[in-house]
């Protein structure tokens, strides 16, 4: 299933499902007996999905897609960690920056917290930070959590994940820059604006492109129609599975966390130089889609 939040007609957010081309209100097609909102159901999904289950193949869509306005599928994590899991990215990025990339990085996942209080959706216009001139987008998937859980093994981490969608950790490089020359962050240079989107995928439906414990989902980035980044998430280096025991070792997670793969190789400005492309100016539009998880599109202000 393809769940989304959406603005309906009226001007009220609401949380559902994509049906026939349409949108199911989960709250209105089961009458009251489902949240209006994605936080409160992920929250209770044991109580929730056997009444999806039982509605889901003759709800009729409320609202076709024209008539709403999809936002960020989860517009409030309860918590957001992004990981660093793409070889390829790192050696690249090492690279530009010149700072040499640390063996520690191959001992263990490593993650940052960003905000989880500042989701866009998918055509949501993004403002780039007035003090920054280095804009960049980075080209990611996510999953969801959708079960309590704290020092999970990789080996029952599957059992943890509700889903998973586009993310595009906007960055700005400047500002980030900056601020790490202090050994804290990345913080300024990437709080600003996260995108995910446009809907979040069950796990169930990425399984045709399990290769072990990852996904063969091609990758691709494009700026204005062109296309700039173009990679592959079977790359990874960390599979989803470390990330959240790494992730949950002394900590507990919780549903609705947002835990973010990092970039794909290739799948940001910083990798490619300005002998590719400049940074991201207002006008420009991102387009990121994945494999089975759709297009997310935005628009620099």
């Amino acid at each position: 299933m393809k769940f989304v939040t959406f603005k309906n007609n009226n001007g009220l957010v609401r949380a559902g499902w994509l049906r026939d081309e349409g949108v199911v209100d989960m709250h209105s097609a089961s009458q009251g007996k489902l949240p209006d909102n994605m936080k409160d159901f992920l929250w209770d999904l044991e109580n929730y999905l056997p009444i999806v289950n039982e509605i889901k193949d003759h709800a009729n869509p409320d609202y076709t897609l024209g008539e709403v306005q999809l936002l960020a599928p989860l517009p409030n994590p309860t918590t957001f960690r992004d990981f660093v899991s793409f070889e390829t990215h790192m050696k690249n990025a090492s690279a530009r920056t010149g700072l040499p990339l640390s063996k520690e990085w191959y001992e263990i996942p490593v993650f940052y917290f960003s905000n989880p209080h500042n989701m866009r959706g998918t055509g949501a216009e993004i403002p780039r930070p007035k003090k920054s001139s280095q804009m960049d987008y980075e080209l990611e998937l996510a999953c969801i959590i959708g079960k309590q859980g704290s020092n999970i093994k990789a080996s029952e981490a599957e059992d943890y994940i509700f889903g998973y969608t586009i993310l595009n950790d906007w960055t700005a490089r400047d500002l980030q820059a900056q601020e790490m020359k202090v050994h804290l962050g990345p913080a300024k240079g990437k709080d600003f604006a996260t995108s995910i989107g446009p809907y979040i995928v069950t796990k169930d439906e990425l399984e045709p492109y399990r290769v072990g414990d990852r996904f063969d989902l091609r990758m691709t980035a494009k700026i204005n129609g062109k296309i700039i980044s173009d990679g592959n998430f079977k790359d990874i280096y960390y599979s989803f599975a470390q990330m959240i025991e790494r992730a949950s070792e002394e900590v507990t997670l919780y549903p609705g966390d947002l835990i973010g793969s990092g970039t794909v190789g290739f799948g940001c400005l910083l990798e490619h130089g300005p002998e590719v492309h400049r940074w991201l100016e207002p006008g420009d539009e991102v387009e990121l889609e994945i494999t089975h998880l759709g297009r997310l599109t935005n628009k620099i202000i």
